[in-house]
């Protein structure tokens, strides 16, 4: 069995099947928007950037090339393991395993950080907040990329996947926080149909996965995101 940080949220998707969630990030934003988003809100050139829930290091080689320094955090050893083997030769980068709401950093080390599609869900994660507002400095700013539940089919998909999740409660999570949000209209673009297929049955129930699968021609469909941001 792995190691699991404690009070690891489960990502059934990744944890589960991270080859196939290997072809999702493959195929996600091949345009670069997300990044092009947040470096415009905050650059993070020759700085310290924490990707947190980074998986198996996806993007940590990407994020290395500007960076000064790189440290991923990711709560699922075996994981955390695959990211370092990943960056094997990036002297620049860190991977630590371990939880958003206990992250083994010094205070006020982190000029950035970004969680993509980790943790950071609405109510509940106040320690991560809390721990976001430790580690990173003044002057830096932090970043939460996740789905939007409101728009578009993979919204609907996902909201019948997961019926308890209210994108509402969500919202005014946020802008208690205090937090700003722009939507994103991302897309997905795989090589092969087999891929698209593979990750909407990661993505989605059973059976609204074939809904999907029937409903989606091609190699590409609309992924609706939001990112959220706080300066500090």
């Amino acid at each position: 069995m792995p190691r699991i940080a404690k009070g690891a949220i489960p990502s059934p998707n990744i944890w589960n099947t991270p080859q196939i969630y290997e072809l999702e990030n493959r195929a996600v934003d091949p345009e670069g928007a997300a990044d092009a988003e947040m470096r415009a809100l905050r650059p993070w050139d020759g700085g310290t950037v924490l990707d947190i829930g980074c998986g198996t290091g996806y993007h940590l080689p990407v994020l290395s090339a500007t960076a000064g320094t790189v440290i991923g955090v990711e709560p699922h050893g075996d994981l955390a393991l695959l990211a370092r083997r990943r960056c094997a030769a990036l002297a620049n980068v860190t991977v630590h395993a371990a939880a958003a709401q206990d992250l083994p950093l010094p205070d006020a080390s982190v000029d950035v950080a970004i969680a993509r599609w980790a943790y950071f869900f609405g109510p509940g994660c106040e320690p991560g907040l809390r721990e976001l507002s430790r580690v990173v400095r003044r002057g830096g700013a932090a970043f939460v990329l996740d789905l939007d539940a409101t728009r578009g089919s993979f919204g609907r998909w996902f909201s019948r996947t997961v019926p308890t999740y209210s994108a509402q409660e969500v919202e005014s999570f946020w802008v208690r926080q205090g937090w700003q949000r722009r939507p994103l209209d991302l897309r997905m673009a795989f090589e092969r149909r087999a891929d698209l297929e593979a990750v909407l049955r990661i993505e989605f129930a059973p059976e609204v996965a074939e809904q999907a699968i029937a409903e989606t021609p091609g190699l590409e469909l609309a992924y609706p995101n939001v990112l959220r941001w706080r300066h500090y």
